[in-house]
């Protein structure tokens, strides 16, 4: 009992830590116009997605029963799985339960001993997790500095192979990575490349398939991460690249083999999902005028932005406490806004980090950007 007395105190004291510094998250139901989904196309809600996922599930249930290698599998993933593959322009692709299942699978199976990762210093909480569970040496570079992570590749010296790991676009600033610097650099050192298009994938290049389209870049990519979750409106994520690498996953990706599958349902509304972005790409176009638009209005009022040119704006305040003022302002006024603090950011750069999604309007961004303004002013004093 004493032991639990102690574990409970520790615990109590963090809390009341968090407290202290503001720092203490509570989950809070959506409300208002949303300026912090995921949901950037609007498929979540689209009519066909959410037909075709109810028809799958008065069909065949609710639940996958078990793992993709017991009684899990159904013909509805290999049909979604060789249909992704296609769109990414790769041999073959496989889809695990979870866009974080999905990095710490391909990062734990590929990944051996005597190998070594160069990793963005900005890359997402998932792959920063695989590379530690992988147990290789690990070298961090500055974010989206192509001289900085060649200089690293010419002075490492092992005898293992080299992976390159980064995001395409970035969660929480909204900004690009040099790709196509990145592929050219990756062939010139036999460096394996390994892209998470979470916030990418759905949205750009001419097919929406990503970034990498974007940059011509497929053949010198080793795998692709696509989480499903966020412009696609679904969940899970799917893993693209060659046969034979998809086939290992298969046989050693731990948090493939040992997860019960996603519902064959979601892959029923995945399908309907790439229909919509094939057969209504004026989602995606307006998705980047919207951005551009709501950039352009926070700039006329003065509100430093990030350098992106994305459907993702981090507002950058700095202070914990004024960053959770200034969203808390706009939530009262109707506006969906979150204050994004460590661990997801460094500490000294908490932030707003807006979302545009297809639902929004030009006089909604207007309104907001008005609002956003006062609350900053108010809070902490940044605009001009």
């Amino acid at each position: 009992m004493s032991h639990t007395i102690e574990f409970e105190r520790r615990a109590r004291d963090h809390l009341g830590e968090l407290d202290r510094t503001e720092m203490r998250r509570s989950l809070q139901v959506p409300h208002g116009l949303s300026f912090c989904s995921n949901d950037y196309l609007g498929l979540a809600t689209h009519p066909r997605v959410k037909e075709k996922m109810a028809d799958a599930v008065r069909r065949d249930g609710c639940g996958s029963t078990g793992s993709r290698l017991l009684s899990g599998h159904h013909p509805a993933f290999t049909r979604l799985e060789r249909r992704f593959a296609r769109w990414k322009g790769t041999e073959s692709a496989l889809y695990f339960s979870s866009g974080y299942l999905a990095n710490l699978g391909v990062l734990t199976t590929f990944l051996e001993e005597g190998d070594v990762v160069f990793s963005d210093e900005l890359n997402h909480a998932s792959l920063i997790d695989g590379l530690r569970l992988a147990k290789v040496r690990r070298l961090v570079f500055r974010h989206g500095d192509v001289g900085d992570l060649a200089r690293l590749i010419e002075r490492v010296d092992s005898e293992g192979q080299k992976f390159l790991v980064t995001e395409s676009l970035f969660s929480m600033d909204g900004d690009e990575a040099p790709l196509a610097e990145y592929a050219a650099l990756c062939r010139a050192t036999n460096t394996a490349l390994i892209v998470d298009e979470a916030h990418a994938v759905g949205i750009f290049g001419f097919r929406g398939s990503g970034l990498i389209e974007a940059a011509a870049i497929g053949a010198d990519v080793f795998l692709s991460i696509n989480p499903a979750g966020k412009a696609l409106g679904v969940g899970g994520a799917f893993v693209a690249g060659p046969a034979w690498a998809i086939d290992y996953l298969i046989q050693r990706a731990r948090t493939f083999i040992f997860s019960t599958a996603a519902p064959p349902a979601m892959a029923a509304a995945l399908e309907a999902a790439l229909d919509v972005i094939r057969d209504e790409p004026e989602r995606r176009s307006r998705l980047l005028d919207l951005s551009v638009a709501a950039r352009e209005r926070l700039i006329e009022k003065g509100i430093e932005i990030g350098l992106g040119c994305s459907q993702i704006i981090p507002i950058i305040i700095g202070d914990t406490g004024q960053a959770v003022s200034v969203a808390h302002a706009l939530q009262l006024q109707g506006y969906d806004v979150r204050a994004i603090r460590p661990p997801s950011v460094a500490p000294g750069t908490c932030r707003l980090r807006l979302s545009i999604n297809v639902n929004l309007e030009d006089r909604i961004l207007e309104e907001f950007s008005v609002a956003l303004a006062e609350a900053i002013d108010r809070f902490a004093g940044v605009t001009a």
